[in-house]
């Protein structure tokens, strides 16, 4: 049986089913594989159909009826990490580092237009017309974005992206060599002495992975405030923990909250620490202002190809936000920042920590940076695999007042 003959069967199979319950005020789950099952049989004496089919045939049938269609077995494989659906008819999907085609549609654009009604609203949004384009996230903290006609020229566009049950580990990310053993260690000494740490990186880099892997290493007994526009940090073992995320304007565009309202707000929640998803418009204001008063240990994310290039893109952000001049923001950033890590994906597709520089001052008007660790490329594969590690540069860390203050000293620190 091709894939277009089991979308035809498909299609007729839950028409039938939907005329058969049309008129039922409720109809549970148990009912509609009984009427799938029933419809099944039946189509398999016209066609022979193996087990295999038949089962495909019922999945995709429920799904269609009750659960989100081609979308749900694409959320239930767990080697998939992001769905990109572009109209009805083109599906494609990254699974293992690659971007590939799902051979699978949707039967129309009315019911891929279902599917993203259902979803935005379980989270209580709306999305039309009128109000094109909507981000939301799934009960699992998928990421979910939507944009309609007639923004979107061709159909309706539906991109979810997936998040493990189980965050990565800092030793996972050791195992498929994003990092080495020696930097892992240098980073979790630096975490325990609370340095302010920023973690910079292109789109689908891996920084939300990393900031989890990191966060592991903040004591247990600290109380820890996170901020996001969308949740997606899964932070682990932190009983004192508090989660705040924005809250977009309503339809009469009012009642929102900025992530600058919820940076105010956790400065009197008495944190020891906050940890910003990521940093995106004028909040850049209050990063600094929360890491230049006190409240150290803190990390934030942000989208950028290089360390310079992020320091750069934090001055743009914080002149959107106030009036001051160049200069000082500069040394506002230096005084904030002490350690950025550069994240990267590379031609195999494999994400890798690329830099971890120290923020060591303002020198001739700029903020200067000096390169900790660098990745270096030392071949390829047969199977088209990089090769290379993260290694050590001659700079050694210059400002150890933390690490002195916090009682630490680890070699690959403090040599």
């Amino acid at each position: 049986m091709t894939d277009q003959e089991g979308k035809n069967y498909c299609q007729k199979i839950r028409k039938k089913i939907m005329e058969e319950i049309d008129c039922r005020e409720a109809v549970s789950d148990e009912e509609i594989l009984d009427l799938a099952e029933k419809y099944v049989l039946e189509t398999g004496r016209e066609i022979y159909l193996s087990i295999p089919e038949k089962e495909e045939i019922l999945r995709n049938v429920f799904n269609s009826i009750r659960r989100l269609d081609v979308v749900q077995e694409l959320l239930e494989d767990g080697e998939i990490t992001e769905i990109m659906v572009n109209g009805p008819d083109d599906i494609f999907v990254e699974k293992g580092g690659e971007l590939l085609r799902y051979p699978k549609g949707f039967s129309d654009r009315g019911k891929l237009e279902d599917v993203i009604q259902q979803i935005v609203a379980k989270v209580n949004r709306r999305v039309n017309e009128t109000n094109p384009i909507v981000d939301v996230r799934l009960l699992d903290g998928s990421r979910v974005n939507v944009v309609l006609p007639p923004v979107a020229l061709n159909g309706p566009i539906l991109t979810i992206r997936k998040f493990p049950d189980k965050p990565i580990s800092m030793d996972k990310l050791i195992e498929i060599q994003s990092l080495t053993k020696e930097a892992a260690v240098f980073l979790q000494t630096l975490v325990k002495a609370k340095y302010n740490i920023f973690i910079s990186g292109g789109t689908g880099s891996g920084k939300t992975t990393f900031l989890n892997a990191l966060s592991d290493f903040i004591p247990k007994s600290e109380r820890l405030i996170t901020i996001e526009d969308a949740a997606e940090l899964q932070i682990r073992g932190v009983p004192n923990l508090v989660r705040l995320e924005v809250r977009n304007a309503n339809v009469e565009g009012k009642n929102e909250v900025t992530i600058r309202d919820l940076m105010k707000s956790a400065l009197r929640m008495r944190p020891d620490r906050i940890i910003l998803g990521e940093v995106r418009d004028a909040a850049a204001c209050e990063l600094l202002n929360v890491m230049n008063t006190g409240h150290d240990g803190s990390l934030c994310t942000g989208h950028a190809n290089s360390p310079k290039d992020m320091l750069s893109r934090l001055e743009t952000l914080v002149l959107t936000g106030m009036y001051i001049p160049l200069p000082a923001v500069r040394s506002q950033i230096a005084s904030a920042l002490d350690i950025v890590i550069q994240l990267g994906r590379l031609r195999d597709r494999s994400r890798r920590v690329l830099e971890i520089d120290e923020v060591l001052g303002v020198r001739d008007g700029e903020v200067e940076l000096a390169p900790l660790y660098q990745f270096q490329e030392t071949g390829m594969t047969e199977n088209g695999w990089l090769l290379g590690e993260l290694r050590k540069t001659e700079a050694t860390l210059l400002h150890r007042e933390k690490l002195l203050a916090a009682g630490l000293c680890l070699e690959a620190a403090c040599q």
